[in-house]
């Protein structure tokens, strides 16, 4: 949490929880002069696909290395399982260790803000949350089903048949993913839920900028965008078969650590 505070990262405590139950042996980290001073994850969508995140070092010992010999760590880790594809969010001062590592940007990732505001209209739509894994992997292109169980206990609905969402608390907003439907309707349907349910928090909302739906849901609901990030991947078999998912279905990711 130390090392996260002073990136100003949204994730909570809950969430690196998550993560070390989700990857039990996919947590790394450096430690130093007594301290944890650098962290990278790998969480693994079984062998299709594993996703990096929480790739941290504290500032008076970037430079140093760490980050780099954590990714290939990861890297290894993940080769040694025969995971397909390893893919990342990267930030522009990330991006070119990335690069040297092999990855290649697939496409832009956008963080959208709200401040707290008037709850919206209509946002009665939304019922219980109702699993649709065949939907979520046509969307995500891997099966990610034991995340969507931790996240859906946290908070989560359904518009039945046509798509889900949901959110957690953040450090600095409330955040609104994962979110996939069949629809534009059914989507905005989803953000009027998490809007009215936080009338008084800042949400934040990562959109994948292919997905022009979402970019306009995001303004008519009054958020702006305030980050854009590289989406990357890398193959971790060779040869790696045919990745194949459907970004337009995507309204919502679920995090930068989680994909």
């Amino acid at each position: 949490m130390r090392l996260k505070e002073a990136a100003g990262w949204n994730q909570t405590e809950a969430d690196w929880r998550n993560l070390l139950t989700l990857a039990p042996d996919g947590c790394f980290g450096i430690d130093c002069d007594g301290e944890l001073r650098a962290t990278t994850t790998a969480v693994c969508f079984g062998q299709r696909l594993a996703w990096i995140g929480m790739v941290l070092t504290q500032h008076e010992y970037q430079r140093r290395g760490f980050a780099r010999r954590l990714m290939e760590h990861a890297l290894e880790y993940l080769r040694r399982r025969s995971v397909a594809w390893i893919k990342l969010d990267a930030t522009d001062m990330g991006a070119p260790l990335y690069d040297r590592l092999g990855f290649r940007e697939e496409g832009r990732i956008e963080r959208w803000i709200r401040p707290r505001a008037v709850v919206p209209d209509g946002a009665a739509s939304a019922g219980p949350f109702v699993p649709d894994a065949a939907l979520d992997r046509e969307a995500f292109g891997a099966d990610r089903w034991r995340l969507l169980e931790v996240l859906a206990g946290i908070e989560s609905a359904a518009v039945l048949g046509a798509g889900f969402a949901m959110g957690r608390p953040g450090a600095n907003a409330a955040y609104f993913g994962p979110c996939v439907a069949r629809s534009e309707e059914a989507a905005r349907n989803l953000v009027a839920w998490f809007l009215c349910r936080h009338p008084d928090e800042d949400v934040c909302w990562d959109i994948l900028a292919a997905n022009t739906a979402a970019v306009n849901i995001a303004r008519q609901f009054g958020f702006e965008r305030k980050r854009e990030l590289s989406r990357m991947a890398v193959s971790g078999t060779s040869p790696a078969p045919a990745f194949q998912k459907n970004d337009r279905l995507v309204f919502a990711a679920a995090g930068f650590e989680f994909g």
